[in-house]
């Protein structure tokens, strides 16, 4: 069965792999379909009630996608072509008999040249012509219409609460300290992480602990290690408003106080060498020591997920480990994030 995830447009990469990591983490049988603009269609096997529980789910973790749809068809960006398909797409896996419907249509950048409210109304009539009625208020089926590369047909299976990331912005937290991570991009670093419920995720940079509430909101353990003792009291304020199951210790990246292989992730946003805090010999003393500690800690084929503005290849190779990823995100003139993903073999 084919499924379409609407994405957010605000990365290039960061939706996708976000949206990769989260269906390898339910274990769905999968492989990528299509790939458009703002667009990634999935063919999922399995009982399709099963994959929409689990799709779901999915939707409570995701931060750069806005629905998930399961196809109903596809085609050209043509308005007959539109109508034609919509008359003859099987609507049964969709809509159940006494089900009322409701239907969005919605166009990405400068793809298409059809008013939105025009084909709502031609395709709301083909489904209304199978014996379903409309219902524009409280519908029990909400079709889209996706006008991508391509038009892109289906029923809503969820959608991503992005307004809970708009509250914890950081500048509405208890605790506020310029210069960290939005919280949509942090949860799907965590996500890219692979980190399922119950498991352990480590953050040997913690700050205010920003990865950490959006990891811990996903029913994990989370550690966070911070040398600022200060920022560590604020940390902690952040990590009880969220209600959240974690340790914080005060002390140094370079020299954890954990158990070898005892985390199953690590996500972090080590500093750059712009802060008078660093407390280390120097930037290459601290990132080469960080990064054999998050080595060690880590579990066999588990990922470090790690954001910098400048390359950690080497010292991601002398500390161990793979490489997996390397993409980039693009913040103004003079920043450029590199997102680097690692895992321990």
């Amino acid at each position: 069965m084919l499924y379409a995830f609407e994405l957010s447009g605000e990365h290039d990469v960061l939706p996708y792999k976000e949206i990769i990591a989260c269906l390898g983490i339910e274990a769905l049988d999968f492989k990528e379909y299509a790939h458009f603009e703002q667009c990634l269609v999935v063919d999922i096997q399995g009982n399709t009630e099963d994959i929409d529980a689990s799709l779901v789910s999915i939707a409570h973790r995701l931060a750069m996608s806005h629905h998930i749809l399961k196809v109903a068809g596809m085609c050209d960006l043509d308005f007959d072509t539109i109508i034609k398909m919509s008359d003859d797409s099987d609507i049964s896996e969709h809509i159940s008999s006494g089900q009322s419907f409701v239907v969005r249509a919605k166009r990405i950048k400068h793809h298409g040249s059809i008013k939105r409210e025009k084909l709502e109304g031609y395709i709301g009539g083909s489904i209304y012509r199978k014996g379903f009625r409309a219902n524009l208020k409280e519908p029990d089926v909400v079709f889209r219409l996706i006008m991508t590369d391509r038009a892109i047909l289906g029923s809503l299976v969820a959608s991503i609460d992005r307004g809970s990331y708009e509250h914890r912005s950081p500048q509405k937290k208890p605790f506020f300290y310029p210069g960290v991570l939005m919280p949509r991009v942090a949860r799907a670093l965590v996500n890219i992480s692979g980190i399922k419920p119950g498991e352990v995720l480590l953050d040997p940079f913690s700050g205010t602990a920003g990865i950490l509430v959006e990891a811990g909101l996903l029913s994990t353990h989370v550690i966070g290690l911070e040398v600022r003792r200060k920022i560590s009291h604020g940390a902690r304020m952040n990590l009880d408003e969220f209600e959240t199951d974690y340790s914080l210790l005060v002390g140094d990246a370079c020299r954890m106080a954990l158990k070898d292989s005892s985390v199953d992730a690590i996500v972090t946003d080590p500093p750059y060498g712009r802060s008078a805090a660093i407390r280390a010999e120097s930037l290459h003393h601290l990132y080469s020591g960080s990064f054999s500690e998050m080595f060690r800690v880590l579990k066999k084929g588990k990922l470090a997920v790690v954001v910098s503005e400048l390359s950690v290849l080497d010292f991601a190779d002398e500390a161990g480990f793979s490489v997996v990823d390397v993409f980039t995100q693009k913040i103004h003139k003079s920043l450029t994030r590199t997102f680097t993903v690692l895992r321990k073999e």
